[in-house]
């Protein structure tokens, strides 16, 4: 017996969440499991059975999972689950009977637990509770603790989601507003700091000096060192409140270029944080990056600095951020770049007078661009219908220099012209709204598959103005045509997730397109949502949270949807990261078979959220 029960110890310890549960719950849980032999073939739960009653643990064998009402073989709702996997854990939480048949897909052994001892290890066990209520996130923080604590033994580095306040080491250092600058100097050199925030009588930060301000704004310039500090310090500093995690800070300071980071609590200044503080052991840093590219005199300069946002990356996932944290900082310091160009090119063009906005598509519209991507990009610009065709052939040069010089930046052009070179995105204000209205009221199911990129569009440079008047009105056409939704749903179904027949990760000899067949169902899933809901939100996260506050989506399943969506973006950052330093060009792509074990399962859950995500919309449109 000693033995059996140091067998089944040696094999949980081995397996989530098992090998992390406390050491009296383990206590508990083993003696009360019975092994159990199922021969091939056997029914092991049934939905006709009434409500679930035994919990599961696979020891050996498979177990394929079958929707009794429906002909598997060709609905492809069959999966199979492996040694280590659980089941039923949902009927058991519901007391519900369960959905599906779990059926011995070979000779099978069970761990077996029953209803009462399930829900007494559940309240004996944090972790146990955890992972039942929130498998995916739970099985993706297990992951998430691994590669966190390989980058602190490899770097050191702390965590961008741990609150600013943690950060702050020190006392701000702060004057009034009107200090002479010889005052405000000699305190900088006495604490030995290289900022000083000026505050106001309620301590608010009304303005901040460092020690770029003094080259820039008082040496060079020779100003009296009896000036008072408003005259040369930066106003309205970058301030957010100590509970904000360290990402928001580095996401902040790289948005708004600047070296320092105002910390408040209730708008009181608390602390100041450099980049530094936050990334520990990055010699190059963001803000530093940011104010390279604003001050580039070239395209070719600008291309140089680029170079430099993958080392820059490496650093920030190494220290804890999340997928969609990064992918919003690379569309920041893109839409940087981007803004550069726009800048450096336009006196070259004869385009004075006319006024227009550049447009950001797909990725970029969204903030969810990757290390390697293309360009999606148009112009919308203000005329009278009489005006438009010659305002639109002075833009046109403009615009093809521009997305040239993109190009030589790193951003590829749009295999599909989309592009504000192309005269067909290069519109007025009215142009944009008929074209719209012609794919909502007309458009084929074929040619909606190709326009549904521009269906995410936000302003990036110009007056945003006109673009959120024309996406106000592009919600409230799709909301209100059942027949446009049901063709953007019908489109969301053609990249499937690759499982196959049962359940199993399906890779070809090039492996698996990460982009195309793990995170376009989850892109696309959102976006139909938002369009069908009228949310105004265009990133794929924010259209979920959106659409569980509009009580369109259940708050379970959001959850399950945000985790794997995480995931599969950062899985995808990293295969880019590994394409580039390899010099390949399959940057989307990865091997399932080179994954852990722990990863592999994360995959293969990610996969079938992407599929229920997908199931979901075939039900409600009747696909």
């Amino acid at each position: 017996m000693s033995d059996a029960l140091d067998s089944t110890r040696e094999f949980l310890a081995t397996h989530a969440p098992f090998d992390q549960i406390e050491a009296d719950a383990l206590d508990f849980l083993i003696p009360r499991l019975e092994s159990r032999f199922y021969p091939r073939g056997a029914r092991i739960t049934d939905p006709e059975a009434g409500p679930a009653q035994r919990f599961h643990i696979i020891r050996q064998g498979r177990i394929r999972g079958e929707t009794p009402s429906e002909d598997e073989q060709l609905s492809g709702k069959a999966w199979e689950l492996i040694p280590g996997e659980c089941f039923p854990i949902g009927a058991l939480l519901g007391r519900r009977a369960v959905h599906t048949v779990h059926r011995a897909a070979e000779d099978t052994v069970c761990l077996e637990l029953s209803l009462e001892d399930f829900d007494r290890l559940r309240g004996r066990s944090r972790v146990f509770n955890d992972f039942c209520t929130r498998r995916l996130a739970n099985l993706l923080d297990r992951l998430q603790q691994g590669m966190d604590t390989l980058a602190a033994r490899d770097s050191g580095a702390g965590q961008l989601n741990t609150p600013l306040a943690l950060r702050i080491t020190r006392d701000p250092i702060t004057c009034r507003p009107d200090t002479p600058l010889r005052a405000v100097l000699t305190t900088m050199r006495d604490e030995r700091v290289g900022s000083i925030v000026a505050t106001d009588a309620e301590q608010h930060p009304v303005g901040i000096f460092t020690l770029h301000d003094l080259l820039a704004r008082v040496a060079l310039a020779d100003v009296d060192l009896d000036t008072p500090l408003h005259a040369v310090m930066t106003p309205d500093p970058v301030a957010l409140e100590e509970s904000a995690p360290g990402f928001e800070g580095i996401e902040a300071m790289t948005e708004h270029g600047m070296t320092h980071l105002c910390v408040v609590r209730a708008g009181r200044l608390v602390g100041v944080l450099g980049e530094r503080d936050l990334l520990t052991s990055q010699p190059l840093t963001l803000d530093g990056l940011v104010r390279e590219i604003q001050r580039a005199d070239s395209v070719t300069a600008i291309a140089e600095h680029l170079r430099q946002v993958p080392r820059l990356i490496e650093a920030v996932v190494s220290q804890g951020a999340e997928a969609d944290q990064v992918l919003r900082l690379i569309t920041r310091l893109n839409e940087h770049a981007t803004r550069r160009v726009l800048a450096l090119l336009r006196p070259q063009h004869a385009i004075d007078g006319i006024t227009f906005t550049w447009l950001a598509f797909g990725s970029q519209a969204r903030e969810e661009q990757a290390l390697i991507t293309d360009q999606d990009n148009g112009i919308l610009f203000d005329a009278a219908a009489s005006d438009a065709d010659a305002i639109r052939e002075r833009l046109l040069p403009y615009a093809r220099a521009v997305n040239e010089a993109l190009a030589e930046c790193g951003f590829t052009l749009c295999p599909g012209n989309i592009m504000a070179g192309n005269p067909e995105c290069c519109l007025s204000g009215p142009e944009w709204d008929r074209r719209f209205t012609r794919w909502v009221e007309q458009g084929t199911p074929e040619h909606l598959l190709k326009s549904t990129i521009f269906f995410d569009l936000r302003a990036l440079h110009g007056d945003a103005g006109p673009v959120e008047a024309l996406r106000t009105r592009l919600l409230q056409q799709t909301a209100f045509n059942s027949r446009f939704r049901r063709q953007m749903a019908a489109n969301q179904q053609q990249f499937r997730p690759p499982l196959g027949l049962f359940g199993e990760i399906k890779s070809g000899a090039n492996g698996i397109d990460i982009k195309k067949q793990g995170l376009t169902p989850f892109v696309d899933g959102a976006r139909v949502i938002a369009l069908a809901a009228e949310l105004p939100a265009t990133r794929s996260h924010e259209r979920l949270e959106q659409a569980v506050a509009a009580e369109v989506m259940r708050p379970g399943d959001a959850q399950d949807y945000h985790a794997a969506l995480r995931y599969l973006q950062m899985l995808r950052l990293r295969a880019q990261q590994k394409a580039l330093r390899e010099g390949r060009d399959d940057d989307n792509r990865i091997r399932p078979e080179a994954l852990g074990a722990l990863e592999a399962r994360v995959l293969k859950e990610s996969f079938r959220q992407a599929r229920k995500l997908q199931g979901q919309l075939a039900v409600q449109y009747q696909l």
